[in-house]
């Protein structure tokens, strides 16, 4: 169980228990029947209460795994939790009137007791079976400092929580000494293979600034696919946010997902919904263009061709064809070129006007692609650029798109790597006003024909 879902599941039970440990008392309380006098007060209020018993959690730690690891300080959370709720809810219920203040002191009493017993109990027993909702992550630390040390020792202690740190990978250029209650596995030029020997999940590197160059190799790597973390120093921080913390060590994940689910399912209903209205109003242009290729160019109007999605999986594009019949007959897969001799007069025309792209509107209603994205590459030059491109694989976890930051940014001619660092920095940064604004420029490309050439 990742640990967002962990935070969910809690905050779902916490409110489940804290509003069952208040009705199990009416129930002690008044001998198995509900009085609507006392009742009905609470079941209007049940809603804010669940809210200041929440709030209470989250003031103590409560959703925080990391601030309730061991038995005393989940107790002693747990207590000042409950006990504010209460606090809380007797000041709301005597605030609210008359009507409302008709809780039972001793039903008070009965819920504090009742909620603070499930409210331990349930995470005391979920901590019984950590390894099987927890499984176990193999940690790998970049580095022999003494920072690096505490930090291992900190993983060491939270072994309930799945952690197991393999060892450490030593700078022995620099002269650091291991500690010497963890295992040094090599140095940090081996880092690639230690992951693969050692089957590690994730890394963390202890000297972001001295090993600039290692995080890049790690977090763009062909090679490995690990969850890859720094300790931040100021320029880290200047640069990106603290994801998480263990103990009092800030940790800055290089890593993460490269969006939310939220924002992929908005973008793939917002994909379907504009695609298929689009389709529909260029109806009549997309069959004058048909037409203008089966006069000028001849039979086939359309251009399928195998490329790269998501996860690597392939799909054949469809466009409409701008080249002559079988370009590449003779000089086999070539990248389009500035001045490319093989790109017809019109088919010149519906590249700088992108309404060769039209039909791939087609490729989103099957989800093959979306609006916004890198642009899909065929199979033979991804191959090529895995091998020579560090983080090229990247791009590979987003749909590819009709349009995109690097496709509005360049050209047909602009490099791959270029158009890499396009595609990441969209990847994540991505967000539907960042989407909004890559079409709005892609329109301004269109109607002037800058950047698309």
């Amino acid at each position: 169980m990742a640990r967002g879902r962990f935070i969910v599941l809690s905050i779902v039970l916490d409110a489940m228990l804290v509003n069952a440990g208040i009705v199990g008392a009416f129930f002690l309380r008044f001998g198995g029947h509900l009085p609507t006098f006392n009742f009905a007060p609470y079941v209007a209020l049940s809603p804010l209460i669940t809210v200041l018993y929440l709030g209470a959690g989250y003031i103590f730690g409560l959703y925080e795994p990391e601030r309730t690891e061991g038995t005393w300080e989940l107790g002693r959370a747990v207590f000042q939790a409950v006990t504010l709720g209460t606090v809380l809810t007797v000041a709301v219920a005597f605030f609210a009137g008359p009507g409302f203040f008709s809780f039972s002191r001793l039903v008070i009493l009965i819920a504090w007791v009742a909620q603070f017993l499930l409210l331990v109990g349930w995470r005391a027993l979920l901590l019984r079976f950590t390894s099987v909702i927890w499984p176990e992550q193999r940690i790998l630390i970049v580095g022999t400092t003494e920072l690096a040390a505490e930090l291992a020792r900190e993983l060491e202690e939270r072994a309930g929580w799945g952690y197991r740190v393999v060892g450490l990978v030593s700078r022995a250029e620099e002269g650091e000494s291991a500690p010497s209650d963890f295992r040094v596995l090599g140095e940090a030029a081996e880092v690639t293979g230690i992951i693969a020997r050692e089957q590690i999940d994730r890394v963390i590197i202890a000297s972001p600034v001295a090993l600039r160059e290692l995080i890049e190799d790690m977090a763009l790597s062909n090679e490995s696919d690990v969850r890859v973390e720094v300790i931040p120093e100021l320029y880290e921080i200047f640069i990106g946010t603290v994801d998480s913390t263990v103990s009092d060590i800030p940790l800055m994940e290089l890593t993460r997902p490269a969006a939310p689910g939220w924002y992929r399912s908005s973008k793939r209903v917002l994909d379907i919904l504009a695609s298929a209205t689009v389709l529909v109003v260029l109806s009549p242009l997309l069959l004058l263009v048909a037409l203008a290729i089966l006069l000028t160019m001849g039979w086939p109007v359309f251009f399928r061709q195998e490329r790269v999605g998501r996860n690597g999986r392939t799909f054949d594009v469809v466009k409409f064809r701008t080249m002559v019949n079988n370009a590449e007959a003779l000089s086999g897969p070539v990248l389009a070129e500035e001045a490319d001799p093989r790109v017809t007069p019109l088919g010149r025309f519906l590249r700088a006007s992108r309404i060769d792209e039209i039909p791939q509107l087609a490729n989103i209603l099957l989800g093959q692609m979306s609006w916004v994205g890198p642009r899909p590459e065929r199979p033979f030059f991804v191959e090529q650029y895995v091998k020579e491109i560090p983080g090229y694989r990247e791009r590979f976890k987003v749909k590819p798109g009709v349009t995109g930051l690097a496709q509005v940014s360049g050209g047909y001619a602009t490099t791959p790597e270029r158009k890499l660092k396009f595609d990441l920095i969209y990847m994540y940064h991505q967000n539907l006003l960042m989407d909004i604004q890559i079409l709005v420029e892609t329109v301004r490309v269109v109607l002037t024909g800058h950047g698309a050439r």
